[in-house]
């Protein structure tokens, strides 16, 4: 019977004093002060990205806080996190526990109660019967599944209905349904009313009622928290403010050689830039032109070259007897007339 009482699900005060966690862009949270008793419905509203699912998770051991001080259930935050987290269970967070689409309601439901068996077990109970643990299991599953107010029977496949195949408003029951199995002090519920109706949202606060009701305390992240709810409020972060300078950048980054930061002087045109820019490219042109002044010289022994060797006039039988005739008579003078060559040619017909 006592370990039996020990079981039974009791509410966790929750107490934040100046608490406030940061992370690599700024603070997600600061300065978050209330109490909670045993049993009460606390809700977290405030606009997306003003730190409500940090602090969710922060007061449940899962983030580390970095400013005040927290207590749930008089375990101190952040030194007794992995404590807290024994005591506390979250539902449907996106991004930290999604319920996996291809998995059936039935299968999600007989995995969790494994698991808390395997894990939050006592030793005792993993010494019982196989029998015995399964109809354990059984039973809080059950007990789970009441108390969410999800009914298998109206889904349209029954367990065997993929969680892909259900409403909004079910997902939410089965993710309460799957945390209430480990029969939690502090449940947490983030996205309370996303994307549900006027009616719908009735019936998750009344849910949620109903678990406080029993001596659970409840934490539930809102857009609009209820009148009857102990209401936190996050403000969303100061957006940085813009300096007159700013819409000067794209015209400090078109200066050329001038640092991001270096406002260019107001005397210098951009005319005045880009003349002096000019000398830089003139050698290109230059050295254009001088390249093809210099090939003509280079050129030019290979054409004088070509028609010396074409126009050189080919010695005739004439010439050569001419040049024959020199070469008999380079000593004398006469010789190398027409008259000479004449008297040279009688006499040796003579002889």
């Amino acid at each position: 019977m006592g370990s039996e009482a020990e079981e039974q699900p009791h509410g966790a005060a929750v107490v934040a004093d100046g608490f406030g966690l940061k992370g690599p862009r700024g603070w997600a949270f600061r300065k978050v002060s209330f109490r909670a008793e045993p049993g009460t419905l606390v809700a977290i509203e405030g606009p997306s990205g003003s730190g409500r699912t940090c602090l969710l998770l922060a007061l449940t051991g899962r983030m580390k806080a970095k400013e005040g001080r927290a207590e749930v259930g008089g375990l101190p935050l952040p030194r007794k996190m992995a404590a807290v987290r024994r005591i506390s269970a979250l539902g449907q967070v996106p991004g930290v526990n999604e319920l996996d689409p291809a998995f059936t309601v039935a299968e999600h439901l007989h995995e969790r109660a494994l698991l808390q068996h395997r894990f939050d077990g006592s030793v005792r109970a993993l010494l019982r019967r196989p029998g015995t643990r399964a109809a354990e299991a059984r039973a809080r599953i059950a007990e789970a599944v009441a108390a969410a107010g999800l009914d298998l029977d109206a889904l349209p496949k029954g367990g065997r209905t993929s969680v892909r195949d259900l409403e909004r408003l079910e997902a939410l029951r089965l993710s309460i349904a799957l945390a209430l199995i480990g029969r939690p002090r502090l449940l947490a519920v983030d996205d309370t009313d996303l994307k549900l109706s006027d009616a719908a949202r009735t019936e998750v606060w009344t849910l949620l009622r109903s678990l406080t009701a029993s001596g659970t305390t409840v934490l539930a992240v809102c857009s609009e928290a209820p009148e009857d709810a102990l209401r936190i409020t996050t403000l969303a972060p100061e957006e940085p403010r813009e300096t007159p300078e700013a819409p000067e950048a794209p015209a400090e980054k078109a200066v050329a050689g001038k640092p991001a930061g270096e406002k260019a002087p107001a005397e210098k045109a951009p005319g005045k830039t880009t003349a002096e820019k000019v000398p830089a490219q003139a050698p290109t042109e230059k050295t254009t032109s001088e390249a093809a002044t210099e090939k003509v010289p280079a050129q030019a022994p290979t054409e004088k070259t070509t028609p010396a060797k074409t126009t050189t006039p080919a010695k005739t039988s004439a010439d050569a007897k001419v040049t024959a005739e020199k070469t008999a008579g380079a000593g004398d003078p006469a010789s190398t007339t027409e008259e000479g060559a004449a008297d040279a040619l009688a006499e040796t017909g003579r002889s």
